[in-house]
């Protein structure tokens, strides 16, 4: 089959085909070793005629273990022969109860791929593939697979699924049937089910950066008035006798701005009875009582306009506004265990545009307008119930996230498919951010690792501008530092071109279904310095449910068959034939 070494030139070795072509056609893509003496090489077939075999180097075996690269190349003597099972075993590997089946060698029947479940799943991984080239099939069918292995338990696993379609219920939800401990969590923004979870972010969890990606910020002018917003909606929504004082000094250092403006007296009056009807205390509400020397006024009555054009209680409402303004209560920090609502939110920005004359600076007008409407529009939509005015701790929300009552989840599988992406993004963006910095804060660090599987990640990981506006992307800090810390990326796209560079730069394993536009194929060839012309040239062709497996957690490039995952992910194609 085999004859010699004709010559050896860069990465290939020529070998003489003693073979006829029909037999040698089956050669195409097995794996032969170079031995001699104690050295054995490893190649693959990558192209034959009826006179030369050409053999790519791939790496030696030292031992009882297999080095990726050669650098010693074989002999011109070398005896030439097909990879035996025991060799092919340590490029495969065995299921054991630190591995687990990925699925079969596509090549090599009866061998199952079984990588280490460290080697694939303690780095970040990315699974390309066209739409229809078995994506959601292959990883349900890798999640099944780690909770059937018999060998080993895995109740303390954390698997957060974003799910754009709400495809992988049907693939998860029978989980307890493999194991009593073993639980599957469904949070949706539509729940249909009575074991349904609703979608749900605890409002004082989220950051200033949060509110800035929720309201679409786009320059640095809004950030000051987010943050003022914050700030006043916790204060507002507090209730004890500080923070009542509080609230009144700020009441009133607004009210005096207004008064003492430049504007004319309708305009004036418009603008405090705008803030007491978003902000009011027993001390400044409509119909609060305004003391004066012999009578009595109601602080709507103090504003009504004489024939002079003027307050007709301006002395009167001025003297009381003074007394509630104390520039030493400034100092007390503001309330920080504080629960309040998006209305709230809504109700102290509109505060915080008039109070801090936002609304009247000609340069920022705009700026201010803009999430204001945004806001507002949130507030008076479906979106805004996803969104709870319910106080949770950072600890509190991440351990109800993988709990069911008192038993453990181990996939939690959020659904987004009624939720505009958009705003799915943001949504996505706050629980990554929620979950990477619960797990920095961890005393253990990376004692519990977290798995965000971002299914059509495209739509979540881009080049957006949060960089320039906040000064960093939650994801690709997380793609930089999450492995430290064990907040690791799994993601899963069709177009991986449309992906932020940095998070792909950092991904440390590829399963690449069959992928054939171009643009991608190009972007895949340009981002992974290590990947062969041989690898892309295999994805190309694969069938449904196969893939090419590279990257640290395989020996070499192999291409895998999946098997069909039981049960399967809400995800076929429609039955024209049969609808029609």
């Amino acid at each position: 089959m085999f004859g010699k070494i004709q010559y050896i030139s860069d990465n290939i070795a020529h070998v003489e085909n003693l073979s006829g072509t029909d037999v040698a056609a089956d050669l195409m893509n097995l794996h032969v070793v170079f031995e001699s003496g104690t050295q054995r090489v490893l190649g693959e077939i990558t192209e034959l005629n009826p006179q030369v075999i050409k053999i790519r180097f791939l790496g030696e075996y030292l031992e009882n273990r297999f080095v990726n690269g050669v650098l010693r190349k074989p002999q011109l003597n070398s005896k030439i022969r097909i990879i035996n099972g025991q060799e092919l075993s340590l490029l495969v590997g065995k299921l054991t109860n630190e591995s687990f089946i990925l699925g079969e060698s596509a090549i090599y029947k009866g061998f199952q791929v079984c990588p280490a479940l460290n080697d694939l799943f303690a780095n970040h991984l990315a699974i390309f593939g066209n739409s229809g080239s078995g994506k959601s099939y292959g990883v349900s069918r890798i999640v099944q697979n780690i909770f059937n292995n018999n060998t080993r338990m895995s109740k303390n696993a954390n698997l957060l699924f974003f799910d754009a379609y709400g495809e992988y219920k049907t693939a998860f939800c029978q989980l307890s049937a493999i194991n009593s401990e073993y639980n599957y969590k469904f949070i949706t923004s539509n729940k249909q089910d009575p074991t349904d979870f609703d979608l749900r972010i605890p409002v004082n969890l989220m950051t200033l950066d949060d509110f800035a990606l929720l309201l679409q910020a786009n320059n640095h002018s809004q950030l000051p008035i987010i943050s003022n917003t914050i700030k006043y909606a916790k204060i507002f929504a507090s209730h004890n006798e500080q923070a009542e004082k509080y609230k009144n000094h700020l009441i009133a250092k607004a009210l005096i701005a207004v008064l003492f403006s430049s504007e004319t007296t309708n305009e004036k009056k418009n603008e405090i009875f705008r803030i007491i009807q978003v902000c009011h205390t027993t001390d400044f509400d409509f119909g609060s009582t305004i003391p004066g020397v012999g009578y009595t006024r109601s602080f709507a009555e103090c504003f009504e306009i004489d024939s002079n054009g003027n307050f007709g209680e301006s002395v009167l409402i001025t003297d009381y506004i003074l007394k509630h303004i104390d520039e030493n209560i400034e100092k007390m920090e503001e309330p920080k265990d504080t629960a309040y609502s998006l209305k709230d939110f809504q109700n102290a920005l509109e505060f915080t545009l008039i109070s801090e004359g936002f609304l009247g600076n000609e340069s920022l007008h705009d700026a201010a307008t803009i999430l204001k409407v945004r806001i507002n529009s949130i507030v008076n939509s479906p979106l805004e119930s996803f969104f709870s005015p319910i106080f949770s701790t950072t600890e509190q929300f991440m351990n109800e996230l993988v709990h069911i009552g008192e038993k453990k989840a181990q996939i939690i599988n959020i659904n987004l498919e009624d939720i505009d992406d958009v705003y799915a993004k943001v949504i996505v963006k706050i629980f990554a951010r929620i979950t990477f910095q619960y797990a920095k804060t961890g005393l253990d660090r990376a004692s519990n690792p977290y798995h965000l599987f971002l299914e059509e990640a495209h739509r979540y990981i881009q080049n957006d501008s949060d960089t320039f506006l906040l000064g960093y992307n939650i994801f690709d800090r997380i793609a930089k530092e999450g492995r430290k810390y064990a907040v690791l990326l799994d993601i899963i796209t069709q177009r991986p071109v449309e992906m932020s560079d940095t998070v792909i730069a950092q991904v440390s394993n590829f399963l690449i279904f069959k992928m054939t536009h171009p643009k991608d194929i190009k972007y895949i060839e340009e981002m992974l310095p290590n990947i062969s012309t041989d690898v892309i040239e295999k994805q190309k062709t694969l069938q449904p449910g196969n893939c090419v497996g590279f990257g640290s957690a395989f020996k070499i490039p192999m291409i895998i068959h999946m098997q069909i995952p039981n049960p399967a992910p809400y995800s076929s194609s429609c039955d024209i034939s049969k609808r029609w």
